[in-house]
């Protein structure tokens, strides 16, 4: 799955550690999403959704529509 978290994170200036804190998940969690390795499940992708003021097609695009 192909996501713009990282930019979206980049933006706001945040670190990853700054981003897991905001969404109460592990720093290690943050990096295996940035990095296509994990999935979020939909509660967590709603959040990273809501806290960029976004939605969640905005933020995660399977890699076969990206």
């Amino acid at each position: 799955m192909e996501n713009a978290l990282p930019t979206l994170r980049q933006e706001r200036g945040w670190s990853q550690q700054r981003l897991a804190e905001e969404l109460g998940v592990s720093r290690q969690t943050v990096i295996s999403i940035e990095r296509g390795r994990f999935d979020p499940s939909l509660p967590l992708a709603f959040r990273i959704a809501r806290l960029f003021g976004t939605s969640i097609e905005a933020v995660f695009q399977p890699e076969d529509e990206a």
